[in-house]
């Protein structure tokens, strides 16, 4: 049977770490879903850390939007799918239709995309018969960002975090490395 997991925390807090020792644990062939771009040198850097740190015999689907639909396309015989991460995926919305000066933003627009885009994510969560592991930040536990950009940025990424959360079996809090349940599929919701 499958189960749905969503694995929240914040920058460096182990999620993709724990993810990952997770999918060890769970039904084989593994696809791991990356959703990073290598925008600079120390984005490639991290990348390719993040490659040698996954076993050789899981599939790699590199994806920067559409990721529902890339996964119903190429899962191939996976059972388990990692998605690393959703922080980024939004990321890539925002750098697809975002004014990076936040100046003409067409905020309603690239809202619709991003629920869109988690909506076809959901929708993928339904269709195959498959255990998922999804990695998010959770950027809403600190200051009100200064502008109006990095505002909508937050706000976006919490309404994606709750439709999935809403969605999974079971939600972790990762902190300092430790996993702390918030949703169990134990536990009635």
């Amino acid at each position: 049977m499958s189960k749905n997991i969503l694995m929240t925390g914040g920058a460096r807090s182990g999620k993709s770490h724990y993810a990952q020792e997770l999918a060890l644990k769970s039904p084989q062939p593994v696809l791991f879903v990356a959703t990073a771009e290598a925008g600079d040198e120390e984005m490639r850097q991290r990348i390719e850390e993040h490659k040698r740190a996954r076993p050789s015999t899981w599939g790699t689907l590199e994806v920067t939007t559409h990721v529902g639909s890339q996964i119903l396309q190429k899962r191939g015989k996976a059972q388990t799918v990692i998605v690393d991460c959703i922080t980024l995926l939004v990321n890539n919305i925002f750098r697809q239709h975002g004014d990076p000066t936040g100046e003409a933003i067409d905020a309603p627009f690239i809202e619709k995309q991003v629920v869109a885009e988690i909506e076809e994510l959901v929708d993928c969560l339904h269709q195959i018969d498959a255990s998922f592991i999804i990695v998010t930040n959770e950027v809403g536990l600190g200051l009100v960002p200064a502008n109006r950009m990095s505002r909508l940025y937050r706000d976006l990424l919490g309404r994606a975090n709750q439709i999935l959360a809403k969605q999974v079996d079971e939600i972790h809090l990762m902190v300092a490395g430790w996993p702390l349940p918030i949703k169990s599929a134990l536990r009635p919701p």
